[in-house]
């Protein structure tokens, strides 16, 4: 590689990162001023549950698996 192009490479992106850096800058005063970030988008996806809530699944999930235990086993068909 050309030296010459790696500094010029390097140039270019120190000035990148001036750039960003400036912008993040200005973000931050005007966040300040501001006195918080905007608000983030709502999480998409399943809702937490609370600890009542999960008693509750775990008591039907217990009864659930007792019945499955009780049944009588079927031979697979299809043999």
């Amino acid at each position: 590689m050309d030296l010459y192009r790696a500094i010029q490479e390097l140039y270019e992106e120190k000035d990148r990162l001036e750039r960003v850096i400036a912008s993040l800058e200005e973000l931050q005063r005007t966040t300040d001023v501001l006195g918080e970030m905007p608000p983030l988008p709502k999480r998409r996806g399943r809702k937490g549950m609370s600890s009542q809530e999960r008693l509750e699944v775990s008591e039907r999930m217990k009864n659930y698996w007792a019945g499955r235990r009780k049944e009588p086993r079927r031979p697979p068909s299809g043999e």
